[in-house]
């Protein structure tokens, strides 16, 4: 036997309440002489053994009236066939984790793996009683809990089940344990269940550490676990990628975008079509013959821009069991033109390099919406830096703390900075000024001139491992010979910021090439290398034209355009304090969503922690003003659907104690078997009424049977009491 609540047995001394009223009744008599008290002393000794024998059914009745109550408030409960004589309630505190992540949107209109799902939660709330503790938690993304020691009501509960859906979340199986165990630790009950309702995808549940198998095997000392498989077929397809290639986001200009559509099942797919919109409409479409299975293929999209500004763009297929993730989404930001300027401190020699890499295309020189200035360093600070949408400091030896504060400005409203190193460059002044702290300007700490060449005098190549990174898709596509002529012989050492990402490494090395820093609404390239021929001989090379194209295409296409995934905290930064004291977000779904504008890094900021839809989010500063477009994707990481086969789910299991249910039978059956323990609390309070209502009767008897024999004392004529007397 267990209680409940132990200590509410305390109530149980109330029992000598009673008892101590009893025996200070007994005390308190009062005697009278009078001259006929001698007539009632033979009737008084006649009564006194049935005045006691009645006081004391009475004790006993109250008496067993709180003890009953007392047992009831500390709520027993009794395991196996232990006091089996005592009638009790299969009762159980029950806490349901239901994955909600998108795979569980996989699956036939109205036979989805999470529909199915629900079904079992059915199963389970039908072995729940009215008033049991019970628990609601979706996983997916950020968990939500839905309902939290609920008192188990059948309408209430029906109405929670209708407002609940799969999210466009991913899921990490890794914390849940942790959190099941916090919630069976805080829940009231003597016997407690906890059902994993999953789809035990591959990525989550095949090869499990032993870490979580040790989590779920203590998870089962706190409550039986149940682990509800609900799998689906593996078929799946899912665009994974939407990146711009080539090509500049200006007006009139045509950019080509490469969509990827993975191939998740393990059959292949035909004549895969992908469709490109903008804004809705849609302007290309390409297919795809063949995806073999666990294959990716690519397409090029080629998209027009008539006119300036944001523009939304998707890549999408159809036809699939899963459409959460037949969807990608892009924006680029549109600009009138594009006016690079670059600032040389070598004494012409880079600034004629970088500008003939960067006009080295077709007829760009002779375009009025993209121009190349070169200038020197002495001349930059009469520059107005307003005209710029990317600047380059080419072996500029060093900058004042007014142009330091100027760059940081140019970049944090949304521009582009591109630093390459020099023999003038003045290490230790660019970083007291420009690279130390959280928000300083360069990602890196500059540090020694090193020499990269061999013992031949040929410098180090690239490496060809590259990142997946925007800057870096054009010199995938070259050919590895053509790739390894570019060399590079001196270099400087730099310092990464914990805020810099390495685009580029030399081969056989980690010293970074090219570092990439976010700051404010734009970007910063720091190259740990020259622009001239001195150092490499990258200019003369193809690696130098692309690589520079592209970096432009980048910087003057990037705002605060990269799309998002969901769970991810959507930001909206200001370089000065706007005039309104919130932002504004609108969700995809059509929801206004008003965040407070504040203070941060020397830039004002406004956020969503958790962006929980996947689509086009529109941010504003104000209800009035005009919206930027935030895109949202799903994580792809969800999109192979295959699950665990459960006989392979049950050996990896078999030691953690958990029962797997594979159908609403099985499941059901499990339940009845396992729920063994009785809770006894509704019988001891039934029990209790019971004495006390008796205890109520008897009472109200005896004192009735008292008043009628004090009336008939008093109306009784004084010879007929002396006879009744004698």
């Amino acid at each position: 036997m267990s209680f409940l609540n132990p200590w509410l047995l305390l109530a149980a001394l109330g029992i000598s309440v009673p008892i101590l009223a009893h025996l200070l009744n007994r005390f308190q008599v009062q005697r009278t002489d009078w001259a006929a008290m001698r007539f009632l002393d033979r009737n008084v000794r006649v009564r006194s053994r049935q005045l006691k024998l009645r006081d004391l059914l009475l004790l006993i009745l109250r008496c067993l009236a709180l003890l009953f109550l007392a047992f009831s408030l500390a709520r027993p409960a009794w395991r196996g066939d232990v006091a089996a004589w005592i009638p009790g309630e299969k009762r159980a505190g029950v806490i349901i984790a239901l994955d909600a992540s998108f795979s569980m949107q996989h699956g036939d209109e109205g036979n989805s793996r999470f529909q199915r799902a629900l079904k079992q939660v059915s199963v389970i709330s039908d072995k729940i009683q009215a008033g049991d503790p019970v628990t609601l938690l979706l996983l997916g993304g950020k968990d939500q809990l839905i309902a939290h020691n609920m008192a188990f009501d059948r309408e209430r509960w029906d109405a929670l089940l209708q407002e609940v859906a799969a999210t466009p979340a991913a899921l990490e199986w890794d914390g849940v344990p942790k959190r099941l165990m916090e919630l069976a630790e805080g829940m009231d009950a003597a016997e407690k269940e906890i059902y994993l309702i999953t789809d035990t995808q591959e990525r989550n549940w095949k090869n499990r550490s032993s870490e979580f198998h040790d989590a779920i095997k203590n998870l089962n000392t706190a409550a039986q676990v149940f682990l509800v498989p609900v799998p689906g077929e593996s078929a799946n397809l899912a665009v994974t990628d939407l990146e711009l290639v080539s090509g500049a986001l200006r007006k009139g200009n045509i950019a080509r975008y490469q969509a990827t559509v993975k191939n998740c099942g393990t059959e292949p797919v035909s004549n895969v079509e992908v469709r490109c919109r903008v804004e809705d409409t849609q302007i290309d479409s390409k297919k795809i013959p063949l995806i073999a299975a666990g294959a990716s293929e690519t397409v090029s999209l080629f998209v027009p821009f008539y006119n300036a500004g944001a523009t939304r763009i998707t890549a999408e297929i159809s036809g699939d069991l899963l459409a959460s993730d037949n969807v990608r989404r892009t924006v680029a930001v549109v600009r009138d033109r594009v006016s690079v300027l670059c600032v040389d401190g070598s004494g012409g020699d880079a600034g004629r390099l970088i500008s003939a890499a960067l006009l080295a295309r077709g007829d760009a020189a002779n375009m009025e919406d993209y121009t190349v200035r070169s200038i020197p360093w002495l001349a930059f600070p009469a520059e107005d830096l307003s005209k710029a949408d990317v600047i380059i400091l080419a072996d500029v030896p060093e900058i004042t703390e007014d142009q330091e504060t100027q760059l940081s400005r140019f970049v944090r409203e949304g521009n582009g900075l591109v630093w390459f190193a020099g023999d003038d460059v003045k290490a230790a002044s660019w970083n007291e000024r420009a690279a130390q702290g959280d928000n300083a300007l360069l990602p890196g700490v500059i540090g020694n001139i090193i020499n990269t060449s061999d013992a031949v005098g040929a410098g180090k190549p690239l490496d060809p491992n590259m990142p997946d990174h925007t800057v870096c898709l054009p010199l995938k596509s070259l050919a590895e010979d053509l790739l390894s002529e570019t060399r590079f012989l001196k270099c400087v050492e730099l310092k990464p910021s914990t805020s810099s990402f390495s685009v580029l490494r030399l081969a056989g090395s980690d010293s970074p090439i090219l570092l990439e820093k976010s700051l404010g609404r734009g970007q910063v390239f720091m190259f740990a290398t020259s622009a001239q021929t001195t150092w490499n001989n990258m200019a003369l090379t193809p690696v130098f034209p692309m690589l520079m194209q592209q970096m432009i295409t980048y910087l003057a296409g990037r705002e605060f355009e990269r799309p998002q995934t969901v769970g991810d905290t959507l930001t909206l930064s200001f370089v000065e304090q706007p005039d309104a004291s919130d932002a504004v977000f609108d969700s995809p779904s059509g929801k206004t969503l008003t965040v407070p504008v504040r203070e941060y890094r020397n830039q004002y900021v406004a956020f969503i922690e958790n962006a929980d839809e996947a689509g086009f989010y529109l941010a504003r500063v104000s209800v009035q003003s005009a919206a930027m477009p935030v895109a949202v994707n799903v994580d792809t990481r969800e999109s192979d659907v295959a699950c665990v086969p459960t006989s392979e789910l049950a050996e990896q299991f078999k030691e953690s104690g958990a029962i797997i249910a594979v159908d609403e039978a099985s499941l059901a059956a499990a339940i009845d078997t396992t729920r063994t323990g009785r809770s006894s609390w509704r019988f001891f309070l039934y029990a209790a009424l019971a004495f006390l209502i008796i205890e109520c009767l008897f009472a109200d008897r005896l004192m009735r049977r008292q008043q009628s024999t004090d009336h008939n004392q008093e109306t009784m004529p004084a010879g007929d009491l002396g006879k009744q007397n004698a």
